[in-house]
């Protein structure tokens, strides 16, 4: 983290090279300002007040850790008073996590939210990637152009996997292509659990977030590149990027197909790939994302419930007008001996499969550990599948930038 010290900035001199970053510290209790700035290293400057900063701002990048004291909402409406510019990013540090601490905060203008019990590298990593924001500015949520499913140069790919049938493994194709493309992809991809109620996305991967969709959503107006990135979570085998599904079901009730659609839109302005895993059932938000996706994952499994269920949903799609090309069939336990062919199911439907999965005992296997069956077992039939799923969609990418270009 490069940095300099605070009291060096004074309106009279010029600013610093841009990759240059200042931070400082505000916390009303000096024992604790002076923890955190021991903590976060030298060149580290401590306030008391958030007023006390406003006269040495003059347009070098600034990152402010807002200690435990400043989590009290008169604290936070001084934030937001006095700190909401483009060239300041800021970070609170509290005693806990809270929901009511939380929104507060992010409506606030705060960037991200952590425990001053945490680990010191945590909020280190968070300075510099609020501050890699402030060096590079991004244009706002407001000011771009709305996402028409990848039309438009340079916005990522959004691929939503989808099934009409509980239990047909819609979550662990999602988890594992979403890891298989991060590996691949030259930007960022990201994984949103999209399943409101009952999402298993982030036990999946053993991941314990810190925030979910129910962040984003609260924040919905101001929402941006740099704060949507400071909410997700990283698995760090793939450096795949996570939004994960509410904590509570109750929350899914306050999530509509329009914030799940703009934070698609904004994810795929820094991201190269969006998989969005959903519920087994049509609802607003499930066909808001099928509408704003390059890529529709149909996922059957080989029994008669299931291509049933396949069936009626592909003649719903027909009827909303979804355009058949995106669509992609995906057969789940495609080698399991349970009577059904291949062929027979594909004529049944009226679409090719584009991709068999096969049956495997590492996939529950996998997802028992909370490890990607790509990591886990990567030279297993089930992960050769997905790596040739993910393929096909590369493929599929590169030739409508061909058109394009």
């Amino acid at each position: 983290m490069a940095a300099f010290d605070f009291n060096e900035i004074t309106p009279n001199e010029p600013a610093p090279a841009p990759m240059q970053l200042a931070v400082a510290v505000v916390e009303a209790v000096p024992a604790v300002r002076m923890d955190l700035e021991e903590r976060l290293g030298p060149g580290v400057t401590g306030f008391e007040r958030v007023e006390d900063i406003v006269p040495r701002l003059n347009g070098t990048p600034v990152v402010v850790v807002l200690g435990p004291s400043c989590s009290e909402p008169e604290v936070l409406a001084s934030v937001d008073r006095n700190l909401a510019r483009s060239d300041v990013g800021v970070i609170l540090v509290a005693d806990e996590l809270s929901t009511t601490v939380l929104q507060l905060a992010l409506r606030s203008g705060v960037k991200d939210v952590l425990t001053l019990q945490g680990d010191t590298l945590q909020i280190v990593e968070a300075i510099e990637r609020v501050g890699a924001g402030l060096a590079a500015p991004v244009p706002a949520a407001t000011n771009h152009p709305v996402a028409t499913g990848g039309d438009g140069d340079g916005l990522g790919r959004v691929t939503t996997v989808f099934s009409t049938k509980g239990g047909s493994g819609k979550s662990v194709i999602a988890t594992n292509l979403a890891v298989v493309l991060a590996e691949r992809a030259d930007g960022p991809v990201c994984l949103v659990d999209a399943d409101l109620q009952f999402g298993d996305v982030a036990v999946m991967m053993k991941l314990a977030p810190s925030h979910t969709i129910v962040d984003a959503v609260t924040n919905i107006e101001r929402l941006d590149t740099s704060l949507l990135e400071s909410l997700l979570s990283t698995h760090e085998a793939s450096g795949l990027r996570v939004l994960p599904a509410p904590l509570e079901p109750a929350f899914a009730d306050q999530i509509g197909a329009a914030e799940m659609v703009k934070i698609v839109e904004v994810l795929r302005r820094f991201c190269s790939h969006v998989v969005i895993d959903t519920p087994a059932y049509f609802n607003d938000v499930v066909l808001g994302l099928v509408e704003a996706s390059d890529d529709v994952l149909l996922v059957a499994g080989m029994d008669i419930p299931n291509i049933k269920n396949v069936k009626i949903g592909l003649q719903t799609l027909r009827l909303l007008n979804t355009p058949m090309e995106k669509l992609r069939l995906i057969l789940n336990r495609a080698n399991s001996k349970v009577k059904l062919d291949i062929g027979g199911v594909e004529r049944t439907l009226q679409v090719t499969a584009d991709a068999l999965i096969p049956s495997d005992v590492v996939v529950p296997q996998s997802v028992n550990k909370g490890v990607p069956f790509v990591h886990s077992h990567p030279k297993s039939g089930v992960a050769k599948s997905i790596r040739a799923l993910a393929d096909r969609l590369s493929e599929a990418d590169a030739e409508v930038r061909r058109r394009r270009g």
